[in-house]
């Protein structure tokens, strides 16, 4: 077959292929355009699953009478005028392919006004022939797109759209995600004539906790952490879950990158990075981040749907959201700021729970629970401190000074001075603490706390200094492809960084010849191409952090106490202060609660008292 020009009509609908391929698609595009256009109220009106007609209105600049045939041809724009502005791209849309690209598959029309317009004007374009009619209409300022029988002109493409009851839901998702970036904009969507969902504008940090209510729900806003943070050009700012809240699929996570949704691995792997010894197994948290940058520094043109970018400094992008969202969680857990990473200093931080909180999880009646509560001691400290100076170790039934008579171990509850997780009264079939906190019962797994305690403690003890290196008897000798061991060589002194030592011989053989101390019984082979495959995916690798980690985790674990050792009150009551001083010691290093509370309230319901 020779060489030959195709079409414009085959053009455009290859273009569309690349864009377009449910009718979810064609709406993202439009309400892109919506905001660029800078509406402050959208409606989107969807009859038959939006395979029938989608009809999407906004008051937002409009289109001037002269520019509106331009609109639906390609490449053109009103975004980017140079490749200056392509690197600085602010806008969601800029290729100018959006409305060419949805005409070349479906029947549209554009009515459009700008405000200093007399009456408004309609192009209907046939995707077939290419014919346009242009007309006066009736309509206030802004724009009304609608777009009738996708894919009608593309059997092929027809057939692969799904139930009118499916179409609607990638709809419905499409509208959220983008709603839930920009809060100052209202959007409404309604399907056959019936409203699905109103979602009114709003400003400030409460407009933003409605929004993200609306789209994730009031379960995970009781357990969600508002932060905010900024540093060295970038911030970033939204919300968190809580370890305790999880979900077994990665179905509420929301990145946004100058406002918009994106699917990085870079991003996924920081949040993954901060969470990986809180969460439980095979869990996944949610979230609703917004970082913003300087768009010079980050690519938004790698991706037909705008949908992944690429960052000019991954690495520092990476190190910012992972110890972000790691630092507010441990400040969510302690009410008290820890330390940043050597390596990217904090300008400013905060983690507070959404004020839209509950103060504890959504459960079953009358199940104990874990309290959004700030565990740090305050003056209760001073006084156990006090107490345990006073004299010999109690025995388990003794009851701390100040004690109320009549309870062992006992405390005045009206005390002020009553730390978060108050004072032990008994250790349960050498398992389980109780304590008496000012609102309630504390119940703690004594094993479990103590772990975390210990594995934070060795964690600080070893990033205290430099990642020590301990040489090899036998150096080993790993044969990689010319690509590897070419970006080990330009990467010698990361290596050393994390404790390699690592020698280039030949075209395609590496020479291991040192690992970290804390890893001199590990796969030194397997270390290294891991490492190495880090390197080339993001810039930099944090695997040896993640394998120490899981050392000092293992470690903690053994040196931590035993089921069946009976506490002594003084016991009980060192491990309840120093949960209240070390970070994320809500969960233990394999995801699992240490705590949990139940309130006078609580335990008045399940006795029925009051009634």
């Amino acid at each position: 077959m020779p060489i030959q020009q195709l079409p414009d009509h085959l053009v455009n609908q290859i273009a569309a292929g690349e864009v377009i391929d449910r009718p979810a698609s064609v709406v993202k595009e439009l309400l892109e355009n919506c905001i660029d256009a800078g509406a402050t109220e959208v409606s989107v009106d969807i009859h038959g699953g939006g395979i029938r007609q989608i009809t999407i209105s906004d008051n937002g600049c409009g289109i001037p009478e002269a520019e509106l045939p331009l609109a639906l041809t390609r490449h053109a724009t009103s975004k980017i005028q140079s490749l200056e502005d392509l690197e600085q791209v602010r806008s969601m849309g800029f290729r100018g392919e959006a409305l060419s690209s949805v005409a070349s598959v479906a029947r549209v029309s554009v009515t459009s006004r700008p405000a200093d317009q007399q009456h408004a004007m309609e192009i209907t374009v046939d995707s077939i022939s290419g014919d346009t009619s242009f007309k006066p209409a009736s309509r206030a300022a802004g724009t009304t797109i609608c777009v009738r029988d996708i894919f009608f002109n593309v059997p092929a493409r027809r057939k692969f759209l799904k139930a009118e009851k499916t179409e609607l839901g990638h709809i419905d998702a499409a509208v959220r995600k983008i709603a839930l970036a920009r809060w100052d904009i209202g959007f409404t969507l309604s399907h056959n004539g019936k409203q699905v969902f109103s979602l009114p504008a709003g400003q400030g940090v409460e407009a933003g906790e409605r929004r993200v209510l609306s789209v994730l729900g009031a379960e995970f806003m009781e357990n969600a952490l508002f932060v905010s943070r900024e540093a060295a050009g970038l911030s970033l700012q939204g919300w968190i879950s809580r370890p305790v809240f999880s979900r077994s699929q990665a179905d509420q996570q929301y990145f946004y990158v100058n406002d918009r949704i994106v699917r990085d691995r870079t991003i996924s792997h920081a949040v993954k990075l901060a969470y990986a010894d809180l969460m439980y197994h095979a869990r996944h948290p949610a979230y609703a981040l917004y970082l913003t940058m300087e768009p010079g520094d980050v690519d938004v043109n790698v991706h037909p749907g705008k949908l992944e970018v690429r960052f000019r400094d991954s690495r520092s992008v990476h190190g910012f959201v992972a110890s972000t969202v790691k630092s507010a969680l441990a400040v969510g857990a302690t009410g008290v700021e820890q330390a940043p990473a050597p390596q990217d200093p904090v300008e400013s931080v905060s983690a507070a729970p959404a004020r839209g909180s509950g103060g504890s999880n959504s459960r079953a009646p009358y199940q104990p629970q874990q309290s959004n509560m700030s565990l740090n001691a305050r003056e209760g400290q001073t006084r156990y401190a006090e107490f345990v100076r006073s004299g010999p170790a109690p025995s388990a039934g003794a009851r701390p000074a100040g004690a109320p008579p009549g309870s062992a171990g006992a405390v005045a509850v009206d005390d002020e001075q009553v730390p978060p997780l108050g004072y032990a009264l008994a250790h349960v079939h050498g398992a389980f603490i109780l304590a008496q906190s000012q609102s309630g019962l504390i119940m703690v797994d004594a094993h479990a706390a103590h772990e975390r305690v210990t594995y934070e403690r060795l964690k600080g003890q070893h990033s205290s200094g430099a990642v020590r290196s301990q040489p090899l008897l036998l150096p080993v000798t790993v044969h990689v492809s010319e690509q590897e061991a070419a970006l080990a060589e330009q990467n010698m002194e990361l290596f050393e960084q994390v404790g390699m030592q690592t020698d280039r011989r030949g075209l395609d053989v590496l020479v291991v010849r040192s690992v970290p101390v804390e890893l001199q019984r590990c796969d030194a082979e397997k270390l290294l191409r891991d490492v190495l495959s880090d390197i080339a995916e993001s810039g930099y690798s944090y695997r040896v952090e993640e394998e120490t980690n899981k050392l000092l985790s293992t470690m903690a674990c053994h040196g931590s106490v035993r089921a069946n050792r009976q506490l002594t009150v003084m016991e009980m009551n060192a491990l309840l202060r120093d949960m209240e001083r070390t970070p994320n010691t809500d969960q233990c290093n394999h995801g699992r609660p240490t705590w949990v509370e139940l309130s006078m309230k609580e335990m008045d319901s399940m006795f029925m008292r009051g009634r």
